[in-house]
């Protein structure tokens, strides 16, 4: 029986306060009114959009309401994050510090499970089909170098001759005790290993053998950790995972009553993605030559002879959207797609003299060129719904893809229509509300009722969007320069009265500051610029080492910069003296031969809507409140966000898009700017 309102809310204040208490916290005002706004939510069976700020302490403010209703009204909840440092925080801090408090507030410890993707763990039959010496195929990775990875794979009982064979070993020897000591082959748990060794171990979802066909499938620990998460009150996840059960028909996750999405302004890129197919040519070859061991000799000469024709076709087309039937790499597809099913038929005959595992090699052979098969049959079918595109790469191979124009449908339907759904980030109000964010996802709203919390009504599903505010003072904490005197960006790279402002800059922080910056070129423009004329501060470029090295120095010395694109934009979190200044050298539109965002643009105004506000303003306003996000970390902070790109004072959408950022003081005056960097440094 459903406890009435005030208890569950008496309750979730309750378990706040002493959750809070132990990790040594401090009660926060928006976390309080985020946890009522979910607590709320999951009670009425509305969907919610929840925006809290940096600060606010947003993970508590949804496993506290949760947790409850696990325990409370017997409902079962996911939690979806997007990134593994969320969902290895949540798993190791935020969740062991609630349940310990929830001893203290609940009838019960809730139980919690993690679970991810099939090739996060160690499969059996690949671990024990090397050990007995069956070695083949089913042990390489698809499209990439088959005779070295083979290299140093060693018989059973031999010596590994080579560093490869040597880990692969390990990861062997640690999988039975895994099964030993009943654990689940999680890949976070393994010791060190490189994704080559760990490819020899584990298998791809479409290519696992299956519970009637896998002799260990009684030992399985990808299946143990299902039946784990089958179990459990609260079930964390990512946003991959939960794009692949909405894509699979909801067969993939546990029942639920509610789903949270944190880090829910990256859930259409990251469904976008996982819908997404990429067809190259060293894909079709590597899984050509992978079967030819089952096919008739002139099916399998003739796929490797077509993948050659499909090099040919894409060579021949220029990069960017393929819209006519009859293109050349289109008409090579075709070709393709019909060989494949020829392919896939012949390796479905079973051979009954064949050993198991030689049948087992041929499954998984099966299973990736059915792979190819969908990929290839969907690309050839140009959907109204999807988007093709050729693309190249820096080294010049080209590829073939496809996508949805959206992925709004799928989230409407195999996500809101099954559980109460929670979105929060710190980013989901665009241009000052939640209606962007809300048509992206599928919720499609009509009505607005304007107020401090406004709510959305729509006429097949109700939502409301919830702004908790942030702990920060961004008045006082932080200063928006936007370099209106400056030339607008153009094709030919960084200019230099840009790179005299970013010096000026740099020079008044002493260094400190973060660079996110359009394009790979204009950071390392900029970073060489910045070594000519101010030596003694140090500066670092991403693509001149691993990022998470990169981020270490540039925390550790607080007068070296880091220059970088796209991941350093929602990636670094560099809370203090660390980072004073972040620099954002232009708008972040997308680019304009973007495939993708070019179709979803025509398509807004195919339907009567302005495609550049939606898609390319939408998108440049994302990642703004992202960036300009990167200064404030905490509450004794301060430091200037500046906008070297003098559109965001100037063009008649810039309202629109500051309206996205953090509200902090705003000037054009650069003096303004360089003087209040130098006083801190004072």
């Amino acid at each position: 029986m459903a406890r009435e309102s005030g208890g569950t809310s008496s309750m979730c204040h309750d378990l706040l306060a002493t959750a809070v208490s132990q990790m040594g916290g401090q009660e926060r005002a928006g976390q309080v009114r985020m946890v009522e706004a979910v607590d709320q939510a999951m009670r009425e069976k509305l969907h919610l959009l929840v925006q809290a700020g940096t600060g606010t302490g947003k993970s508590l403010g949804y496993l506290v309401p949760a947790l409850i209703q696990c325990v409370e009204e017997g409902a079962q909840v996911i939690v979806a994050t997007a990134t593994l440092a969320l969902q290895t925080q949540l798993a190791h801090k935020d969740i062991p510090a609630v349940l310990d408090a929830s001893e203290k507030v609940l009838s019960r410890r809730p139980t919690v499970a993690v679970l991810k993707g099939r090739n996060n763990h160690i499969c059996l039959h690949k671990v024990r089909g090397g050990v007995t010496g069956v070695r083949g195929q089913d042990a390489l990775v698809p499209g990439a170098d088959l005779a070295a990875q083979a290299e140093g794979i060693e018989e059973a009982g031999t010596a590994p001759a080579s560093a490869l064979g040597a880990e692969v070993v390990m990861l062997r020897e640690w999988a039975e005790k895994q099964v030993e000591e009943s654990g689940l082959g999680d890949r976070d748990d393994a010791p060190p290993h490189t994704p080559l060794a760990w490819a020899q171990v584990s298998v791809p979802a479409n290519e696992c053998l299956g519970a009637q066909r896998c002799p260990f499938s009684s030992e399985c620990l990808s299946e143990a950790a299902r039946e784990k998460a089958r179990n459990a009150d609260l079930v964390v996840t990512n946003h991959a995972l939960l794009a692949i059960d909405a894509l699979n028909g909801n067969t993939v996750l546990p029942e639920h009553d509610a789903v949270i999405i944190d880090e829910a302004h990256e859930l259409v890129d990251r469904f976008t993605r996982a819908a997404s197919k990429d067809l190259s040519v060293s894909v079709v070859t590597t899984t050509s030559k992978r079967a030819a061991a089952w096919l008739d000799d002139d099916v399998a000469a003739d796929l490797l002879d077509q993948a050659d024709v499909l090099a040919r076709a894409l060579d021949a087309t220029a990069p960017g959207q393929v819209t006519q039937p009859d293109a050349q790499v289109i008409q090579a597809c075709t070709v393709l797609r019909d060989l494949v099913r020829q392919a896939v038929s012949q390796l479905g005959r079973r051979d009954e003299d064949s050993s198991e595992s030689v049948d087992a090699e041929r499954v998984q052979a099966q299973a990736a060129m059915r792979e190819v098969f969908e990929t290839v049959d969907r690309m050839v079918s140009m959907a109204a719904a999807d988007v093709v595109w050729v693309s190249e790469s820096e080294k010049g191979y080209r590829s073939i893809h496809v996508a949805p124009l959206s992925v709004a449908g799928l989230l409407r339907e195999n996500v809101f229509t099954q559980a109460t759904t929670i979105l929060t980030s710190a980013t989901l109000c665009i241009g000052g509300n939640f209606l962007a964010t809300a048509r992206n996802v599928g919720l499609s709203p009509r009505e607005q009722i304007e107020g401090d919390a406004p709510e959305i009504l729509d006429t097949q599903m109700g939502w409301r969007g919830v702004d908790v505010g942030s702990p920060f003072d961004y008045a006082k904490q932080g200063i928006l320069y936007v370099g209106k005197s400056l030339p607008r960006p153009g094709r030919d790279g960084i200019a230099a009265e840009v790179l005299d402002d970013l010096a000026e800059l740099i020079w008044a922080a002493g260094g400190r500051t973060l660079g996110l910056f359009s394009s790979q070129r204009n950071a390392v423009a900029a970073a060489e610029h910045m070594r000519k004329v101010m030596p003694d501060i140090p500066v670092l470029c991403q693509g001149e080492g691993h990022l998470a090295d990169l981020t270490r120095r540039f925390t550790a010395d607080p007068r070296t910069c880091l220059f970088g694109t796209l991941s350093l934009w929602q990636g670094v979190d560099v809370p203090g003296d660390t980072c004073r200044l972040v620099v954002i050298d232009r708008i972040p539109f997308p680019r304009p031969d973007d495939p993708l965002m070019a179709a979803r643009s025509k398509a807004v105004q195919d339907a009567g809507g302005n495609g550049f506000m939606t898609v390319s303003a939408g998108h440049a306003a994302l990642l703004l409140a992202q960036g300009a996000g990167r200064l404030i970390r905490r509450s004794d902070d301060r430091g200037v966000v500046a906008v070297l790109d003098p559109r965001l004072a100037t063009a008649r959408y810039s309202n629109f898009l500051r309206a996205s950022m953090p509200p902090f003081w705003t000037t054009t005056d650069r003096e303004m700017a360089v003087g209040a960097l130098r006083r801190l440094g004072e």
